[in-house]
Formats: C-alpha cells, structure tokens, sequence
C-alpha cells in the first residue's frame, strides 16, 4: 500500500492530455450510480501507477469473466493495473486464492465473495494494513461485522421477485415451476431466491416442484434439468438464479422436446440478450457487472484521494439494471459492450 496520494491533474489541459475519454467515462458509469458528474472529474485518472487486487466468484461464470473485462478496461482509464485471483466457483479455492491476496501488498482490493463468511479473515488483515476494500456484488460478511470501504450490488430481491412475476403472470398465475439456485451461500441468491418466493406465495395455484442449488455451474443444471424432465412430464415455468445455468437448462429441454417450459434467469448476458430477443428464453433481468466491477475501481481511486466511508462514499451503494424485453434488448447489448452496465 502506497503512503502517496494518487494526484489529479494539475489542470484542465493536462487532465485531457493524459486521459481524454476518462472523465466522459466516468460521468457515464457515475451517473448509473446517481452521482453527479463533477464526481467523476473530481475522481481523475491517477498520475502514478496504481495496483489493485480483484477477485470475484469464478470466472467460469460469464457474470464473471465481464465484470474482469470491465475492471481491466476502467483500470486502463484511471491507471490502476489489476491483477485478478480467480475464485474458480469453489470457496475453498476462493479462500487461498484471497489468502495469497493478503500476503501482499496492494493500493486497494475489490472481491465478490463465493459465499458469506468464507474470507473474512484474509480481508480483516488487508483492511487492518489500511488497504480500501471494495465489496462487490455478494456480502463478504455483514456490513456492520466488517470495514468494508463499500459494498456495491444489485437489489437480488428486485431480480428475482420482477423475473419470477413476469414468468408467473405469461402463465396466468397457475401451474408447475421450479427455480434452480445459484449457490446458497452467496447473498446475492439468498436474495433472488426471496424475491421468488415473495411472488410465489401470492399465487395458491402455483406449485413449486423443485428449488435445488446448481452452484452457478452449468454442468451442475443440467445434471438437474435430465432428472427433472424425466420426473415430471409438466413444468410450465423455470427460473434461474443466472443466465448461464438457464441456457445449460434450454439446451437439455430442447434435446428432450420440451422448450414449451418458459425460463427466466439473471444477469442479462449477451447469449441472454440474443435468447430473449428470439424467444428462446422469456426473461432476464441485468445484474450490472460493468458497473459493479468498474465502480469498484472508481471507488478505490476515490479512497487513495481521501474519500471516506460514509462520507464521500456511502457505505452501501445499490447498482441496478432494467429487465430485459425485445424492445430494449439492443441497446442493453451496446451498454455492456462498451462496459457501461
């Protein structure tokens, strides 16, 4: 961890000579967050190199594997150079990869925890060595348990209540649905999977068949959706806690001849994108990995130019996006491939 500051630019010319599309970029992922654009100039592009530590669930999961993309393309931005501990979708692996992490030395580190409580330790030490860590997407432990700099994440109540509603509502209210969990110790499908019980229980003609964990693994979903197609010969609706595990699921289901099951998942992908645009899939919701991974680095910049908990940055910052249909699916797709969402 570096005793300097960062350092803005010393004027407006040298800002524009040294980052020309920052401040622009900046203003438009800071005004995803809701904050005001004299933020995002004010935030600037570091005159020194600056390193970060990024780790996030697995990058087998596509979720994942963008928001690296998006935290190397906004790392460029503000020169901060990010090296990346691949959680590999196992908590164990997760918690050594981490444990590497806090034997060394950073400007500041962002992490989406595989499941609550599992790296509490290794981020205790690297905060207690005064180096900001930005929570992302999934609770390394309770916010009022650790020092966190921010947490930043989507509303997964949100997510899986406006999916699962969409999905109840095309079938009428009445009908066979499973949801297929991502894993259970990741807050962020604790609360998706609220959300789908918050709808369910309005509807007394719904029953529930199945609510098994596939632990973001598409492997693991389809392993499921054989058995399940197998079981019941009626399923009418199907939702999924992520993309990826939705469109491992399609594929069983259409091997079976049985892609009248309307399906619903998280994360609006670009496949995901693709899939609702051609009725594939029904719905998806965008669980803003662009946003979430980018800001994380505004907000280590931030905190290396004095920006306070609580103070600059609220502690707690909700980072949603819209649920995906037909008519906005194209320009979801251009915000994600330029990292904006």
């Amino acid at each position: 961890m570096s005793e300097e500051k960062t350092g803005l630019p010393h004027s407006r010319r040298d800002f524009f000579a040294t980052a020309t599309a920052t401040a622009a970029a900046a203003t438009a992922l800071l005004g995803g967050f809701g904050a005001s654009p004299a933020l995002a100039a004010a935030v600037g592009r570091s005159e020194k190199p600056l390193k970060a530590a990024f780790s996030n669930a697995g990058l087998q999961a596509t979720w994942c594997a963008q928001g690296k993309q998006a935290a190397e393309y906004w790392g460029k931005l503000y020169n901060v150079e990010v090296t990346w501990f691949d959680g590999e979708l196992d908590a164990v692996k997760q918690r050594a990869a981490i444990d590497n992490m806090a034997s060394q030395k950073w400007d500041f580190a962002a992490i989406q925890a595989f499941g609550i409580g599992t790296l509490i330790q290794p981020v205790q030490k690297m905060i207690d060595a005064g180096i900001p860590v930005i929570d992302m997407d999934t609770l390394i432990a309770p916010l009022d348990q650790i020092k966190v700099h921010a947490f930043l994440a989507p509303d997964n109540i949100f997510m899986g209540s406006a999916v699962t509603q969409a999905l109840v509502t095309a079938i009428g209210g009445k009908g066979n649905v499973i949801m297929t969990q991502g894993a259970l110790g990741h807050t962020g499908a604790q609360g998706r999977a609220k959300g789908f019980e918050a709808v369910v229980k309005q509807y007394p003609n719904i029953k529930v068949l199945e609510t098994q964990p596939a632990d973001w693994s598409v492997s693991k979903s389809a392993q499921l959706w054989e058995t399940y197609l197998t079981k019941y010969p009626k399923i009418d609706a199907a939702f999924f806690h992520n993309d990826d595990m939705a469109l491992a699921a399609y594929n069983i289901m259409k091997a079976h001849d049985r892609t009248n099951i309307l399906i619903g998942g998280v994360d609006a992908m670009p496949a995901a994108i693709s899939a609702v645009a051609e009725g594939r899939m029904f719905a998806t919701v965008r669980n803003p990995s662009c946003r979430i991974h980018g800001g994380a680095i505004v907000a280590g910049v931030a905190a290396l130019n004095g920006e306070k908990t609580g103070e600059g940055i609220p502690q707690n910052i909700v980072v949603d996006g819209p649920v995906v249909t037909k008519n906005n699916a194209p320009g979801m797709a251009w915000m994600e491939e330029h990292f904006l969402i």
